[in-house]
C-alpha cells in the first residue's frame, strides 16, 4: 500500500513517487522533448494496429507497450525520463490520470509479465477498445499540456 504525505492538509507526493526519485534509473527531470513524444505517441498507435495482428499472448504484451508507450509519451513532452515501470506507473497520479486508469495500467502490466516472462495462457484476454480508449485519453492529456502545466507538473517532482 502506497503512504501519502500530507502538508497543511494537502497531498505532496505519493510515497511510491518519493522512493522512485531517490532509484538510479527512477524518475529523473530531463529537458522536456517533443520529439520523442511524437515518436513515443506514434509507437502507441502502431502497436494498437498490430494487436489483431498477432497470437493471445503477443496481443498482451502489445497490448501494455501500446499503451505504456502512449504514458511515455506524456512524460517526454513534460521531460521526465524513467526506466523502471512500476514508478512510470506511480506518476499517473500527478498527471491527472483517475483510479481506474492506474489499476488498469497496473494490472495490464502485471498479464504481460505473467504473459512474456512465465508463459501463463489462462488469462490472454484483452479488451482492445479499453487500450484505444486509454490511448486516446492519453493523446488528449497530450494535447492539453501547456508551459504551464508542464512546469507545475516538474515542480512537484522537484
Amino acid at each position: 500500500m502506497d503512504l501519502l504525505i500530507y502538508v497543511g492538509g494537502f497531498i505532496i507526493m505519493n510515497y511510491k513517487i518519493d522512493w522512485c526519485l531517490k532509484q538510479k534509473k527512477g524518475i529523473k527531470i530531463v529537458e522536456p522533448n517533443d520529439k520523442l513524444s511524437k515518436s513515443y505517441i506514434n509507437e502507441a498507435l502502431s502497436d494498437l494496429e498490430t494487436i489483431e495482428k498477432v497470437n493471445e499472448k503477443w496481443k498482451v504484451i502489445t497490448s501494455y507497450y501500446s499503451c505504456y508507450n502512449a504514458l511515455y509519451s506524456i512524460l517526454m513532452k513534460i521531460g521526465i525520463k524513467c526506466e523502471i515501470h512500476d514508478c512510470t506507473i506511480a506518476l499517473m497520479e500527478i498527471l491527472e490520470f483517475d483510479p481506474l486508469d492506474i489499476d488498469f495500467m497496473q494490472s495490464l502490466k502485471e498479464k504481460r509479465i505473467n504473459a512474456q516472462y512465465y508463459l501463463e495462457s489462462s488469462d490472454l484476454f484483452i479488451d482492445k477498445k479499453k487500450i484505444s480508449d486509454f490511448v486516446i485519453k492519453c493523446k488528449k492529456i497530450l494535447s492539453l499540456l501547456n508551459d504551464n502545466k508542464i512546469n507545475e507538473i516538474r515542480i512537484k517532482l522537484k
